[in-house]
């Protein structure tokens, strides 16, 4: 089902919605489901991005890729979902957001020329990293906190910091030169 751009913004009505959410809520549920291995959380996930998304139709029309703003609101909200299930507020494991913590649909352009292949060996080389390395990473990189955030979070400092990324990028520059 095809939602039309003319139906975004403020004027978006109950129905509009609907069709909106049919439109999208399959992709966002199973993206949902495949990073946190729950379907209840995973609806209540899409529910509540659904619900952000009606609250703030107002500011609908500006956005270029709607189906990837929404599955980075899901996967925001599915992230904080496993550090609120680890009680561990300032971690995330690569293994915990599955093999593909990039989808393609949240990729940039560049990003999308990498193939699935390497991707599949880049996830693969950070899920041999030391933990902390492992850690530093996923925030730096993938959840793109600063450094001083980061720092400040794990208790060491930017200069560890810039160690642990120079690290695991010389490792992952290793393999993709292989």
């Amino acid at each position: 089902m095809s939602v039309h751009r003319n139906t975004y913004g403020p004027e978006m009505d109950e129905r509009s919605f609907r069709l909106f959410v049919e439109a999208y809520s399959d992709d966002l549920l199973y993206y949902a489901c495949y990073l946190l291995h729950s379907r209840e959380e995973a609806e209540e996930v899409v529910s509540d991005v659904f619900l952000e998304v009606w609250q703030n139709r107002g500011n609908l029309s500006g956005i270029q890729n709607m189906k990837a703003w929404l599955l980075t609101l899901v996967h925001n909200r599915s992230i904080s979902c496993l550090r609120q299930r680890a009680n561990v507020p300032d971690s995330v494991l690569l293994e915990e957001a599955g093999a593909n913590a990039l989808p393609a649909d949240l990729q940039t352009p560049d990003e999308q020329l990498v193939s699935r292949e390497e991707i599949a060996r880049i996830n693969r080389v950070i899920n041999s990293f030391p933990p902390r390395c492992r850690q530093v990473f996923v925030l730096a990189k993938i959840e793109k906190l600063p450094y001083k955030e980061i720092a400040r979070m794990l208790g060491i400092s930017v200069k560890t910091i810039d160690n642990h990324i120079a690290n695991a990028l010389k490792q992952i520059r290793a393999v993709l030169e292989k």
